[in-house]
């Protein structure tokens, strides 16, 4: 089974991009972070023409997640629990039969969290973190196949940027940030990436600026965290690199993985 995460960047703007690479990726399963757009105006019917099922926790003009699988829902579960006045459109969980039990997957798209000297955008970043890492203890205990996939904005170590000293005063990289990723990970989770790959110059974002993509200035910040019984099905994992390269891009890139897993 191939699960997939991607931050579209405007899933109305890239709607042709991303039917084509539904097409030839032909993912089982993929988290998308922000789309966007709110759930009404959400082009679902593109989507579904290709055999996908499609949930969304929308927002208009900015946020907004969602999920498409070519298997039928059991359960769907929008936003993050311990914050009843956070409105951001960030989280959404989708729940799976497979022939193994239940596959639970989240599509995430966490704070930027910049600048860092706005008290309020930064501290909001790590309470959110807090926030996930919470909710991820209570999901482990169900032990069942859980991944949480998504621009996770957090430059994890220093072979993650391509020039880490241009990151040092930005949020993605903060001392604190990384501690809070570090934390959600020692819960048990696998990072899926780092599993196959100590490569330096594995990258999911560049910049539209200064010719980023052409100078291979990227950073690594879309993750795929897998609990115990995922990672015991776990297969492979790769960078779509190449969807960067065409015309009207997002500045991330498909991460895709491939679990041992059927639907039931």
């Amino acid at each position: 089974m191939k699960i997939v995460t991607w931050n579209i960047n405007g899933v109305r703007a890239r709607i042709g991009n991303l039917t084509h690479w539904l097409t030839e990726s032909a993912p089982d399963i993929v988290c998308l972070q922000e789309i966007k757009s709110v759930d009404e105006l959400f082009p679902r019917a593109e989507i579904e023409a290709l055999g996908y099922n499609v949930e969304t926790n929308g927002q208009k003009s900015f946020n907004g997640v969602a999920i498409l699988s070519k298997l039928r829902f059991d359960e769907v579960n929008r936003g993050l629990p311990g914050d009843d006045e956070d409105d951001h459109a960030r989280f959404i969980e989708g729940v799976f039969s497979t022939g193994k039990g239940a596959l639970r997957v989240v599509s995430l798209y966490l704070p930027n969290g910049n600048p860092v000297d706005d008290e309020r955008k930064f501290s909001y970043k790590l309470s959110w973190m807090a926030r996930l890492e919470r909710w991820a203890q209570e999901r482990l205990r169900l032990e069942e196949a859980l991944v949480l996939a998504g621009d996770y904005n957090v430059i994890p170590e220093l072979a993650d940027a391509r020039f880490p000293e241009n990151w040092l005063g930005d949020a993605l990289f903060q001392p604190q940030t990384r501690q809070a990723f570090r934390r959600l990970k020692n819960l048990g989770f696998t990072e899926a990436v780092r599993a196959v790959s100590d490569s330096p110059d594995v990258y999911t974002f560049w910049d539209y600026q200064a010719g980023a993509w052409q100078k291979n200035n990227g950073i690594r910040i879309d993750h795929l965290l897998l609990s115990p019984e995922a990672a015991n099905r776990f297969a492979s994992a790769s960078v779509e690199k190449h969807v960067r390269a065409w015309e009207k891009p997002s500045d991330h890139v498909p991460v895709a993985i491939e679990l041992d897993l059927q639907p039931a």
